[in-house]
């Protein structure tokens, strides 16, 4: 008769201690995280202490939200085995529509919105039928669409400027209004922190509550009040840094479209059908097509999702800059491929995370922001991104060459209690990704369901 998977004994224990972010695997799952922290340390250290100052944080996010909007949508195309190379020009081309149809045909900004979308789609749709239906790679796709693109951009705005308006504008550049009594910080921004804090502490409880109906492993409960309290405190020290910024500021808007996306796109490729087959095909296309998923439909979706989400980039954009420009766009591509890279997206497929790619993001953003609160020329700027980005990826595929853990790997493992349940007569324990497969292949188990 098989017996359960006993939960941990609550005692201090320091192996407990790698799991206090619920990592299953190593503390070096870690690495992209604490190359964050340390890199934000440093430049607050070496600038004088300007790179936690309210104006800045509240730049870096107005600055880059659209970056990191394209590495939500980047990772998805990664993870599916695919690369796109358009998205810069994609949102130039959404942006020169959108800002026309707004000052030439009187659209309202909420019409403008709604067609910049359905310009994405429509272009994401067009090249994922090339991609998933007439099997023409995705990085000639994109190249091609690299091209037409931006072509069209300047020959629908005849390589002019074409402002947009203010309400428009709110997108890019506003920020949290000023309700409720008069303190010294933005009241909705402390009331957001508050929030994050309250859903922490509400999926922690369900978590503990889902292991233990499933019979798995449970942390000590020290493990979860802890983590609950430093991420916690984490959030409301961000939240008042974002509170108490000049007059008139606070959470930018566009952070608010960032953070909604990031919670749904975790959502959906960790715990729907559609993630778990983007996982499968990227892992292993034959195999998941074996088990009864439809490549082609995933193909076209990322590649559809990943344009809409350039042209949602692209309006941002132009609204905080107050205009859509010939030039906008330019790199895009190459900094939200940095940013799902260094955040931990194999190079092969199969194995990447929303969270992880938000985090090479801000890894990027931070680094660039602080070189240039230096005065660091540009041309300075580029070879350090490109060395970090080399390095981060590089290291990785070394270790998996001596046979080492893979960073990447470990950062997709799941806890071994919550991956598979333990009995006595087979006590072989899997490590498994989000997707279901092993660490390195990410090919998902049971991916029809």
């Amino acid at each position: 008769m098989s017996a359960p998977v006993t939960e941990k004994k609550s005692g201090f224990n320091i192996r407990d201690l790698r799991n206090l972010f619920g990592g299953g695997g190593s503390l070096k799952q870690f690495g992209i995280l604490g190359a964050l922290i340390i890199i934000i340390v440093f430049f607050q250290i070496w600038t004088g202490g300007k790179t936690l100052q309210p104006g800045n944080i509240i730049n870096i996010v107005q600055q880059y939200s659209y970056i990191l909007i394209l590495a939500i949508g980047m990772v998805m195309v990664i993870i599916a085995g695919h690369i796109d190379l358009s998205v810069g020009s994609v949102a130039a081309f959404t942006g020169i529509i959108v800002a026309m149809a707004m000052q030439d045909w009187n659209f309202p900004w909420w019409a403008g919105i709604l067609l910049g979308l359905v310009v994405g789609a429509a272009i994401g749709a067009w090249q994922g039928f090339w991609v998933a239906y007439i099997g023409v790679p995705a990085f000639i796709v994109t190249l091609a669409g690299m091209l037409i693109w931006r072509g069209g951009n300047q020959l629908i705005g005849d390589s002019a400027t074409v402002p947009v308006g203010a309400e428009f504008q709110t997108i890019g550049k506003g920020y949290l209004p000023e309700i409720g009594p008069a303190t010294p910080f933005n009241n909705l921004t402390m009331l957001l922190g508050l929030l994050v804090v309250a859903i922490l502490v509400g999926l922690e409880i369900r978590g503990r509550r889902t292991r233990k109906v499933m019979g798995a492993a449970a942390d000590p409960l020290w493990i979860s009040v802890v983590r609950v309290v430093l991420l916690g405190a984490v959030v409301m020290v961000a939240a008042y840094l974002f509170a108490t910024g000049r007059v008139g500021t606070s959470f930018p808007v566009s952070g608010i479209i960032l953070v909604l996306l990031v919670v749904a796109y975790s959502f959906i490729t960790n715990n729907t059908i559609i993630g778990r087959h983007i996982y499968a095909v990227g892992g292993n296309k034959h195999a998941a097509e074996l088990s009864g998923v439809n490549s082609k439909a995933v193909n076209f979706f990322v590649m559809m999702n990943m344009s809409v989400l350039a042209a949602l980039a692209g309006m941002i954009f132009v609204a905080r800059s107050q205009a859509s420009g010939p030039f906008d766009g330019t790199g895009w591509e190459l900094d939200a491929i940095a940013a799902v890279f260094i955040g931990g997206a194999a190079v092969s497929g199969g194995i990447g995370t929303v969270a992880g790619s938000i985090i090479g993001g801000l890894v990027m953003a931070v680094l660039s922001n602080g070189l240039a609160l230096k005065g660091i020329q540009s041309d300075l700027v580029q070879i350090i991104k490109g060395l970090v980005l080399l390095i981060a990826v590089g290291v990785d595929v070394y270790n998996k060459t001596q046979g080492r853990p893979s960073i990447i790997g470990l950062m997709t493992r799941k806890n071994k209690g919550e991956a598979v349940t333990t009995t006595s007569d087979d006590a072989t324990s899997n490590e498994v990704t989000p997707g279901g497969g092993t660490p390195d292949t990410a090919t998902p188990a049971d991916v029809s369901k």
